[in-house]
């Protein structure tokens, strides 16, 4: 009997997590269609006479109501997750993102995309919080820094799903289609719902506890939790959108880029975002194997560390094409490989039942600070600062996240 029992919640810890991993890779693929095809869609969008600089604002514009959604999602939904469960909460972020990036296929004026990316971004700040949740409430202590690099690797094989997706499409006319492949994940959700059970953790507090009040993130036990969840995520979320978002454009505006076909700049993003999505990868297991070995504080401190000197020396001036690659490799490595410390780091600071929504809260509200922090060098890209600008002066921010690994919360024993 207790043989039976043990391997019913070890396929529920399976279940669970390769549900949030799904999840995450789907949010990797539908967050990253946009950024990749930003600037030439939109100026598609605004018709014949529309200029770079232009639609560069106008895409950063579109990228900032973007991120805001995710911000207001990752409450939204972290709050009803906590009210009606993890899994049932993954399946409805998930089927939100999927319809509304399939949506914007049918973009026809800039701001009809910039709506279709604010509701889909609702479902991707929503299923962060979910799924982070639904494993840190399943998976065994002992295995979580590993859990947790392998779910943010679902974030960056979704990305290169992103790539390979608009690589395929370079010889169609309109860049709209590749909006088409968002809509495949909603299919995952059939199998969620039949195969993943809510946590045992979350039933038995819902069942037994009131749920407490949203202010009570920012009560005496919680607050510190909530206070430093807000900073980190909001330095940190700036640092790898202005990446992520400024890459491509700087890729895109190298002298020897400029003289390719465009099938043949296409393909040259592709494999720099496959490139640089591996190269994540291996971030990932770096922060993993510290957290594990050396504890969360100084693995935060040698993430951001490398992820300083990746951005402010990589970025400082413009530099030829392989120099480029060998920097956004690096700046991958470690300012983006640094987030494979939050998924199962952060929900376990707060109560089982203030989780999803004070790591959803906490986490996806570095998302507006983020879309100003975008929005501004967007706009500046425009004028007086160049993209490349734009991802060094970024990449200062990982100073004061140094400084806030010293106060980092510790979790308690056995989480």
């Amino acid at each position: 009997m207790a043989a039976a029992v043990s391997a019913e919640k070890q396929s529920g810890h399976r279940s669970g997590f390769i549900a949030a991993w799904l999840g995450w890779a789907f949010d990797g693929l539908d967050g990253m269609l946009y950024p990749l095809v930003a600037v030439p869609f939109v100026m598609e969008l605004l018709g014949p006479g529309a200029t770079v600089p232009q639609a560069a604002a106008k895409a950063g514009l579109i990228q900032a109501i973007f991120l805001v959604g995710w911000a207001i999602g990752g409450l939204v939904f972290g709050r009803i997750g906590d009210a009606l469960g993890r899994s049932r909460t993954l399946t409805l972020t998930i089927v939100t993102y999927a319809a509304f990036t399939g949506l914007s296929f049918f973009a026809h004026e800039w701001w009809h995309l910039a709506v279709f990316r604010f509701l889909a971004a609702l479902g991707i700040g929503g299923e962060w919080a979910a799924g982070s949740a639904l494993v840190s409430e399943t998976l065994p202590a002992r295995y979580r820094p590993w859990g947790s690099a392998m779910l943010q690797t679902g974030y960056m094989i979704g990305i290169i799903l992103a790539a390979l997706t608009v690589g395929s499409f370079a010889g169609f006319h309109s860049y709209r289609y590749v909006f088409l492949v968002g809509v495949l994940p909603a299919v995952v959700t059939i199998w969620i719902r039949r195969s993943v059970p809510e946590p045992e953790e979350w039933a038995g507090e819902r069942t037994a506890r009131k749920m407490p009040k949203i202010s009570d993130l920012f009560g005496p036990e919680v607050r510190k939790a909530t206070l430093f969840t807000l900073a980190v995520a909001s330095l940190a979320l700036t640092c790898s959108w202005t990446l992520i978002y400024f890459s491509t454009q700087v890729l895109r505006g190298l002298p020897e880029v400029k003289a390719m076909a465009k099938p043949a700049v296409d393909d040259l993003v592709r494999s720099v975002t496959i490139a640089y999505s591996i190269w994540n990868i291996v971030g990932n297991f770096l922060a993993a194997a510290m957290a594990r070995y050396i504890g969360y504080r100084r693995a935060f401190i040698v993430m951001a560390a490398g992820g300083l000197v990746a951005y402010v020396v990589g970025f400082a001036h413009p530099r030829p094409l392989d120099e480029f690659k060998i920097w956004m490799n690096l700046s991958a490595v470690f300012g983006l490989g640094l987030f494979a410390l939050f998924p199962l780091y952060l929900p376990p600071l707060f109560p089982t039942l203030l989780r999803t929504t004070g790591a959803g809260f906490g986490y996806n509200f570095g998302r507006i600070v983020a879309a100003a922090g975008t929005l501004y060098l967007a706009m500046s890209t425009a004028g007086a600062v160049s993209p490349h600008q734009a991802i060094y002066l970024s990449g200062l921010l990982f100073i004061p996240i140094i400084l806030l690994a010293f106060f980092m919360p510790v979790l308690k024993e056995g989480t």
